[in-house]
């Protein structure tokens, strides 16, 4: 059996847990592409603690599809996130993830 990933998407005052496993973790990452395309993904900074690693980065895409209401506009985006993972056995079992939502939301309703 595949392993599940306890996935905390941490979002003011909508908060939730995911059940990541391989397979909807794919599926993840191909709406990622579908809504930023080929995005890259910079890791800015990582720290490690025991069995904790701290990832902050910065995502540079295209906005192909729509986000939070907004119709795709074709201009870039730059995000940016951080998150906790707990390893366990030399793979990753939970992690508590973030993303700059005012950032991107003001990137979103902003005409260029």
């Amino acid at each position: 059996m595949a392993p599940v990933v306890l996935a905390h998407q941490i979002r003011a005052g909508a908060t939730q847990v995911i059940d990541r496993s391989p397979a909807n973790y794919a599926a993840h990452v191909r709406e990622m592409i579908e809504t930023f395309g080929a995005f890259s993904l910079t890791m800015d900074e990582m720290l490690v603690d025991g069995d904790k690693a701290y990832v902050r980065w910065t995502q540079h895409g295209s906005h192909l599809g729509a986000v939070d209401g907004h119709a795709p506009t074709g201009r870039p985006l730059e995000t940016v996130g951080s998150a906790v993972y707990r390893v366990e056995d030399g793979m990753i079992a939970e992690y508590w993830i973030q993303q700059d939502a005012a950032g991107l939301a003001d990137q979103l309703a902003s005409p260029r």
